[in-house]
């Protein structure tokens, strides 16, 4: 899905998260109430509070740093396919030239 050109997408610092979570455990107000009040979605506020407890190994799922590394050794991954598969026209190319 894209978001319109006039809509960029927000970036949050660690701690705006950890702030917004905080409030979430306050228990004062409900999850939705606190998205409305940062004018937040309140499924990302969900997932924030989600992330932080099973960073705080209170739930089951991969940690932020599981997920950082995951998604490094997938670019990774991504980068030695791509090499591979120049060596391997390399390969096809200068055999033909050598016949």
């Amino acid at each position: 899905m894209q978001t319109p050109e006039n809509q960029r997408r927000r970036a949050f610092t660690p701690q705006y998260k950890a702030d917004a979570v905080a409030l979430c455990r306050t228990g004062d107000k409900s999850i939705g109430e606190i998205a409305r009040d940062l004018d937040l979605v309140e499924s990302v506020l969900q997932r924030w509070v989600k992330q932080t407890e099973v960073d705080a190994g209170q739930r089951e799922g991969l940690t932020t740093a599981e997920r950082e590394e995951l998604a490094r050794l997938r670019k990774e991954n991504r980068v030695l396919r791509q090499e591979r598969d120049i060596l391997k026209r390399a390969t096809v190319f200068f055999a033909r030239e050598t016949q």
